[in-house]
């Protein structure tokens, strides 16, 4: 079993995870998930579902969750770079509205842990990346939620090169912010 290293968020539940990478020069190998490992590290989650999206630069996803059936996620890059957001939405927490934002790649192969409850996002820094993820719960397409991905009141601080054109869904441009959120519940 290989060895994980686990940095702990400014906010509470968020885990950056890099595991052990073994490499020669025939290339390299490591574990992207091991249950026990992981629950050792205090990731104790059953996962039902794996998910991979492909997309090319400039791309926003985000920010979504699951309104009745939140999901935690355990996601990574295969191919490319993206910048990670997690956004804290559980009621009464000491971080509720607070982000923390991670590089993940297919280089440096760091996992983000997202609990339930939070709004989840990336933006792709590369040419093209792949994105791949495990959920605790199934999609249901009727459930979906987001905020704006740059709500002032949030403050998501994302790294957008000068020029670069910013491509998303209809859907995540027309999602409310923080407030419209809080209103909505």
């Amino acid at each position: 079993m290989g060895k994980l290293t686990i940095e702990t968020c400014e906010i509470e539940g968020l885990k950056v995870i890099t595991p052990a990478v073994f490499g020669d020069e025939r290339g390299y190998f490591m574990e992207t998930y091991h249950y026990e490992a992981y629950k050792e590290a205090g990731i104790d989650q059953v996962f039902v579902q794996d998910n991979q999206s492909a997309s090319k630069k400039g791309v926003l996803r985000g920010l979504h969750f699951q309104k009745e059936f939140p999901q935690d996620k355990l996601v990574r890059v295969i191919n490319g770079e993206v910048f990670d957001v997690a956004v804290d939405l559980r009621e009464g927490s000491a971080t509720f509205g607070k982000w923390f934002g991670v590089v993940l790649s297919a280089e440096n192969k760091k996992q983000f842990f997202v609990p339930k409850n939070f709004a989840h996002g990336f933006l792709v820094l590369s040419d093209y990346a792949e994105f791949a993820y495990k959920c605790t719960d199934f999609y249901h397409p009727n459930d979906e939620g987001g905020i704006l991905y740059n709500d002032p009141e949030i403050g998501v601080e994302w790294p957008i090169p000068e020029g670069m054109e910013i491509i998303m869904s209809k859907k995540d441009k027309e999602w409310g912010g923080i407030r419209a959120y809080m209103a909505g519940k």
